[in-house]
């Protein structure tokens, strides 16, 4: 059972649905994903059952879902994200920072094996790019690639109530220059984005189980088609959110982005007018156009 945010055409009222494993999208009476989760709670079942007993007799919206005016599936206070927790990033951050040059231990290394996972801010709801929406490329970069990542949607105490797909932008020239650059190489405008929906947690088996597929698009056609799984993943989720959490404010709603394993071949850069796709089994797939830094959005 998946969970989507969007607007209603008709009144322009923000919305929640539950979509089902046949696509078919079913109104919920709840005003947003936690308080779903917290309706839930409340009443001692799971948001599973929450969701089943909202939708029992209810008629489905008219229409695909993946056609509606949809927004990112839980209004976010933050996205954070972790870093090199695949070996494929630990590869290629090392290709960026020495140039392809082999030799001798770096600090990715380093923290690929750690105890400490590497974990940073990435964005605020305001700079989040909804799906369907332009993500932007940086003024300042040559070499700027997605970074498709699975996604775990947290409460407060970092227990985690779903899974979504993510996009976590990220400028490799000017990480690879230095990597006190890390927060510029990663945040700015519409620099992030996930959706299209929430999988509930209980409803995933094994989250160490999931294709993540990404595509580009560049004048109409395919330009980057990578996959990976999330069973390539070095630590665990539980693991990633717990050091989120220490010593920490979450909030209820807040996005962890997981790490990503799929890096675009070569010196591949986004375009403007590129087409990013981001597909993760059982969650849906994640389509962003690429505008340039100072392009007008309103949407």
């Amino acid at each position: 059972m998946r969970i989507i945010r969007y607007i209603d055409d008709h009144d322009g009222t923000i919305r929640l649905a539950a979509v089902t494993d046949g696509e078919q999208a079913y109104p919920l009476r709840s005003p947003d994903f936690i308080a779903l989760v917290k309706e839930a709670e409340a009443a001692g079942i799971s948001p599973l059952e929450a969701v089943r007993r909202q939708i029992e007799g209810a008629k489905p919206l008219t229409g695909d879902w993946r056609g509606f005016s949809l927004l990112t599936p839980v209004d976010a206070p933050e996205v954070w994200a972790a870093g090199v927790t695949y070996e494929r990033s630990r590869e290629a951050r090392n290709e960026e920072s020495t140039g392809g040059a082999t030799g001798g231990e770096t600090f990715y290394d380093k923290v690929y094996r750690a105890e400490r996972p590497e974990i940073f801010f990435k964005s605020t709801g305001a700079r989040t790019a909804r799906p369907g929406s332009p993500v932007c490329i940086r003024s300042d970069s040559d070499w700027q690639v997605p970074e498709p990542e699975l996604g775990i949607v947290l409460d407060s105490r970092g227990r985690i109530l779903g899974y979504t797909a993510g996009n976590d932008m990220s400028c490799r020239d000017i990480e690879g220059e230095n990597p006190l650059y890390l927060p510029q190489a990663k945040i700015w405008r519409r620099s992030c984005s996930f959706g299209p929906a929430i999988r509930l947690a209980e409803t995933v088996p094994n989250p160490y189980d999931l294709t993540i597929v990404c595509r580009i698009y560049r004048d109409g056609e395919l330009a980057v088609n990578e996959s990976a799984n999330t069973g390539q993943l070095r630590r665990k989720l539980d693991e990633l959110a717990s050091w989120l959490t220490k010593d920490n404010v979450v909030y209820d709603g807040t996005v962890l982005l997981t790490g990503t394993c799929i890096v675009p071949p070569g010196r591949f850069t986004l375009k403007p007018g590129d087409r990013i796709e981001i597909e993760i089994s059982g969650i849906g797939t994640l389509i962003n156009p690429v505008a340039a830094a100072d392009a007008t959005i309103t949407a």
